[in-house]
């Protein structure tokens, strides 16, 4: 469906509705894009919360609807949907979570942003740097919230030690430090494989080719280049859009990035390293942790401060006092963020992971990506969001979308 059916026909049946001023004795009723694994996990928090509904669920592969309800208690009552269009069509939903792929989200994001919904957005955000400031563009233009799912960015501990940065309490930040995150790949064509029954692998591609079906593609698609930055674990923008929005959000950087970036070696995988104009190196260097470490490690001149997942570590010890408690991860680590998108919902307030943050801190991704895609040094400018006189390196800021997967016009 292209734009203009797609709007000809969300007015013929009203989606395209005023906004909705939510009062505090709203009950909100949300709905999902995408059942798979991250969003079942999501999923569990809305079992009792208070003034808030999951109301319906949609995926391009269906079978996954009705195995995500399954899991919950008060799934039998979801309303189950095989194109999001569809859902949105019917439902009269306050808001949705879109838990797709990275090559389909800001597509549908911003379909929702047109109906009037409110959105929680997956990291990472986009998969290229001019999706970003289209999907950027598209919530002022209606007015909405859309919140990015960089939890760490609602942690109070997170909160507390990334303002302990910024405020200038360890002196002028001289390098930071994060784990060298793995790039995307190539895909290599592959024989096609039998279609799985109640898959839409039209709508599943997306913006990419509509390649013969794979299983690969389907489930490890965060391996391969068209469809995410390298986000499989410890990719780029995989644990790494953790890492790298912690470095951001420290830094008091969340409306520019780095303004120059080279590689340290000629590789697929090499250490990147990265300027901000206030001389602070960002470095991409540091050997694979565990998945509760994902954070960065800030030297200053006066001390040093290693900002984790829920908690912090700081020299000297005198930083730890006044430090709420750390978060555990595991069960309950979401819940600030989720809190603070509804309560933004109410107030109409920015989200603490606003799209605008988000979609800084995804760049940061995929000038990453870029650097060693390219082998050479870079000059970025953050305000116009161009690399400075190099077209091979502007070339690679946005992508051709196949026909039928264009993005709105804003």
């Amino acid at each position: 469906m292209n734009r203009r059916n797609f709007l000809l026909a969300s007015a013929s049946v009203g989606l395209l509705r005023p906004e909705r001023i939510l009062g505090a004795n709203d009950r909100i009723r949300i709905g999902f894009v995408g059942c798979g694994g991250r969003a079942r996990w999501l999923q569990t928090y809305f079992d009792n919360m208070p003034g808030v509904e999951l109301a319906a669920v949609a995926d391009c592969y269906f079978p996954r609807t009705a195995e995500a309800a399954s899991k919950r208690p008060n799934g039998s009552r979801w309303a189950k949907y095989p194109d999001y269009r569809s859902m949105f069509d019917r439902e009269k939903l306050d808001a949705v979570f879109v838990e797709t792929t990275t090559h389909a989200r800001v597509l549908i994001a911003m379909h929702a942003l047109e109906a009037g919904m409110d959105v929680y957005a997956e990291k990472p955000l986009t998969l290229t740097i001019a999706e970003g400031r289209t999907l950027v563009n598209c919530v002022r233009k209606h007015r909405r919230i859309l919140r990015t799912g960089t939890q760490q960015r609602s942690m109070p501990i997170n909160r507390y030690a990334s303002r302990l940065v910024s405020s200038g309490a360890i002196g002028k930040i001289r390098i930071v430090e994060v784990c060298n995150f793995e790039p995307p790949d190539d895909w290599t064509p592959k024989p096609g494989e039998p279609m799985p029954e109640g898959l839409d692998w039209n709508q599943w591609c997306n913006q990419t080719e509509l390649r013969p079906y794979h299983r690969d593609l389907q489930y490890k698609w965060a391996l391969w280049r068209d469809y995410d930055g390298g986000g499989q674990s410890w990719g780029v923008s995989g644990w790494g859009t953790h890492a790298l929005d912690q470095v951001q959000c420290a830094l008091g950087a969340d409306d520019t990035g780095p303004v120059e970036m080279w590689t340290e070696e000629r590789s697929p995988r090499a250490r990147v390293t990265m300027k901000y104009a206030s001389g602070t190196l960002l470095k991409l260097e540091g050997p694979k942790r565990k998945h509760e470490d994902l954070g960065g490690i800030f030297i200053g001149e006066r001390g040093r401060i290693e900002i984790k997942r829920g908690l912090f570590t700081a020299e000297p010890d005198s930083l730890y006092k006044g430090a709420p408690e750390s978060t555990i991860e595991g069960p309950g680590e979401d819940l600030p963020h989720l809190e603070n998108f509804f309560q933004c919902m109410r107030s109409r307030q920015k989200p603490n992971a606003d799209v605008e943050i988000g979609h800084r801190s995804t760049t940061v991704c995929h000038l990453v990506n870029i650097c060693r895609q390219l082998g050479r040094k870079l000059r970025w400018d953050p305000a116009a969001e161009q690399f400075v006189d190099d077209p091979e390196a502007n070339h690679l800021i946005s992508r051709p979308r196949r026909k039928g997967f264009e993005l709105p016009a804003v």
